[in-house]
């Protein structure tokens, strides 16, 4: 038996997962779980590294409060594009900004000089002002001296597992989130790198899920009380790892869901048709070495946000009672796009999706029950639009879809889901991002041949559920409003 520990974490929050595979099964217990929200200091969206960091030890130390013997792999995956800088010395600079600080002017700087058109066609990534590449530029063009002063840049991910182990590598599948990966050159973007003027000598090299690492450090694991467990390399994307984890099998497409709708499928190559460009598809890594042709929707932020701003005014709702308030309230009487600029921001989003139902002479969602109802059938009837644009894309049909992720527990989205697309939904694992990250670990010590044999591990450990469709005339009519509205 192998004992594996699975940190995933989150936009909003993160997880320890033990993972004990034995006799082709995997089984999975959460040891730890914490809060995870972005802090805003001198005006700048960060990440609390060092809180993070704690976090992760504590997951290491109920690990070894379970009393179930040697840990022997752990891997870590996050969210994309985020990243830190080391100095030469390869101390951290500071902490880790956060994406939400992201704005449309970041994009337009770097297109003065490399168009998205090119950009597209180099890297395959869709314009996302959040980018890690318009994230640098903007440090460069505000004379950062961070950026001036890095000797490394180490994705999130991997800059908590240099912390732990002091291995400073980057892996692929959080590599291709950047917007300056060349997916020809197999290598990073070094023509943008250097057309932009950004420092090239940061950037590590890629390594790909399913490669052990080195170890937990001496002085780490002194102080945990903890063996030096081998630290491998893993899809550390956390959609990259929820992709791994997908038991489906034939044509299908996939979600990952969550703070985001990851909505993608697989190919060995990326796409990089104008099509494809169009749409605003990215072609990110999968944990075998391929690409996910996919679009990132705007996902559960949504009533996450809403809940929020209910909470400021003194009323808490649980998501069980958002939801049934949600199953309660009248269909379809008003669709938003989810990914409308003015939704990226945190804050008011009660107020902000107010105003998009008044702006475009749609009834103003009032109650707790209306607002969700809308959230999520927008969602859904945006899954369809996704799932169109992919068999355009791919040039065949596709059969169902697979959901995993946190989101696969809102069983009211699930059927809307299938209603809106008229094709059967499956869902499952829930812990998606964890399972494949376990099973990465377990290929790097030689368990686990490829991903092939991962999925029938996934089967044979997960149940899933099965949604079959309603599609109705309502479902129509409210899917041709979303066109007019997009």
């Amino acid at each position: 038996m192998r004992n594996l520990l699975a940190f995933d974490l989150g936009a909003s929050n993160g997880r320890a997962i033990l993972g004990c595979l034995e006799g082709g099964r995997l089984t999975m217990e959460e040891l730890h779980r914490f809060e995870n929200n972005y802090i805003v200091r001198d005006g700048v969206s960060q990440w609390d590294l060092p809180y993070l960091l704690d976090q992760l030890k504590q997951g290491f130390a109920a690990f070894r409060d379970a009393g179930v013997g040697n840990l022997d792999c752990f891997g870590i995956d996050t969210w994309g594009v985020d990243y830190g800088l080391l100095d030469e010395n390869g101390r951290l600079l500071g902490n880790p900004r956060a994406y939400r600080c992201a704005v449309d002017e970041d994009m337009e700087a770097v297109w003065r000089t490399v168009d998205f058109p090119t950009q597209f066609r180099r890297t395959g990534i869709a314009a996302l002002n959040f980018n890690t590449v318009y994230q640098l530029y903007r440090r460069k063009r505000e004379g950062d001296r961070e950026l001036a002063q890095a000797g490394t840049l180490l994705l999130l991910p991997d800059l908590l597992g240099y912390l732990l182990t002091g291995e400073a590598r980057s892996e692929y599948t959080n590599v291709t989130t950047t917007m300056l990966y060349d997916p020809t050159a197999k290598d990073w973007d070094r023509e943008t790198i250097r057309a932009l003027g950004l420092p090239e000598h940061i950037f590590t090299e890629i390594d790909r899920a399913g490669q052990l690492r080195g170890r937990l450090r001496a002085d780490l694991a002194g102080e945990i009380g903890l063996n030096q467990a081998a630290f491998a390399a893993v899809g550390t994307h956390d959609t990259a790892s929820a992709v791994a984890a997908i038991p489906g099998s034939g044509s299908f497409a996939f979600c990952s869901s969550g703070t985001w709708s990851l909505f993608g499928v697989e190919t060995d190559r990326p796409i990089l048709t104008d099509a494809v460009r169009s749409a605003n598809f990215s072609n990110e890594g999968t944990i075998q070495g391929g690409f996910r042709p996919l679009k990132n929707i705007m996902g559960l932020w949504l009533i996450q946000e809403c809940r929020r701003d209910w909470e400021r005014q003194g009323r808490k709702y649980g998501w069980d009672e958002i939801v049934a308030a949600a199953r309660a309230a009248e269909p379809l009487r008003s669709v938003i796009d989810p990914d409308d600029g003015e939704f990226f921001a945190g804050s008011d989003m009660v107020r902000k999706i107010q105003g998009f139902c008044r702006r475009t002479g749609q009834p103003v969602p009032e109650t707790v029950g209306q607002m969700a109802r809308c959230v999520y059938e927008s969602l859904a009837l945006k899954y369809r639009w996704a799932m169109e644009r992919l068999e355009e894309i791919k040039g065949q049909p596709l059969e169902q879809l697979n959901i995993v992720g946190g989101g696969i527990q809102n069983r009211l989205l699930n059927q809307m889901a299938a209603d809106s697309i008229d094709r059967p939904v499956i869902t499952g694992p829930v812990e998606g991002a964890a399972m494949g990250n376990l099973l990465a670990q377990a290929m790097a010590l030689g368990e686990i041949k490829d991903v092939n044999e991962l999925r029938r591990i996934v089967r044979n450990s997960e149940a899933v559920e099965t949604y079959l469709p309603h599609h109705t005339a309502q479902w129509e009519s409210a899917y041709q409003k979303l066109l007019t509205l997009l």
